[in-house]
């Protein structure tokens, strides 16, 4: 049985963890700044969605042979590495593309046919699948979760029940900063109407993604 001081070290550990700014929090405050709030809360779902099933094969042993092989840990960290960089340049590609071509999506429109796009892609499904494949594709997250985890399971009992407990614990504390960070952008919303100001906020978050990508292959 998992005990209390167990779950308590284990709770400071990842709460300093969810608290740490990466890429997760990015795209929360990227994808809620910009008034899509249902696709915001989809993207939380599919990161807490990837967090549990980190944990479930952590527990089931399954992730000690990602990182046992390195055949299977270099081709994960390449995919998701490839992802991240496909991910921010999209980003940073659109908004060059919009910016080279004004006259179409502010003045001669006023924006509409940008909102409509935007609107079209305020969809919670969108969302849980980019958080989903975002935080599935991570092998630092399978490694954190095979360092961290098996510590605080009890010896010579069933590591499942336990270590979806945890994992637990993680995504409820992830869910409550989520919470606060989608609030947070939410008193951005109106000083980001402006599609100058959305353009350097796909900018900043394009490159933080595609930063992350790079160290990622780099194996930093």
């Amino acid at each position: 049985m998992i005990t209390l001081d167990a779950i308590g070290t284990f709770t400071l550990i990842v709460g300093l963890l969810t608290l740490t700014p990466g890429l997760d929090t990015a795209l929360v405050l990227r994808t809620a700044a910009l008034g899509h709030r249902r696709r915001a809360w989809g993207v939380v779902l599919g990161i807490q969605s990837g967090t549990l099933v980190w944990g479930v094969l952590t527990s089931l042993g399954v992730t000690a042979l990602l990182t046992a092989s390195h055949l299977a840990y270099e081709t994960l960290r390449w995919v998701g590495a490839a992802y991240l960089v496909w991910m921010g340049g999209r980003l940073l590609w659109a908004t060059w593309r919009r910016s080279s071509s004004p006259s179409r999506g502010e003045s001669a429109t006023g924006g509409g046919a940008e909102t409509k796009v935007r609107e079209g892609d305020d969809t919670l499904v969108g969302g849980w699948r980019q958080g989903f494949v975002t935080n599935l594709l991570n092998p630092k997250m399978g490694a954190f979760y095979v360092a961290v985890l098996p510590q605080f399971l009890p010896d010579g009992a069933s590591h499942l029940a336990p270590g979806v407990l945890l994992a637990g614990v993680h995504i409820l504390l992830a869910v409550i900063w989520a919470c606060a960070l989608i609030a947070f952008a939410h008193t951005l919303r109106d000083r980001l109407q402006r599609p100058s100001a959305r353009r350097y906020l796909d900018r900043i978050t394009g490159t933080v993604i595609a930063a992350f990508g790079i160290r990622l292959a780099l194996g930093q």
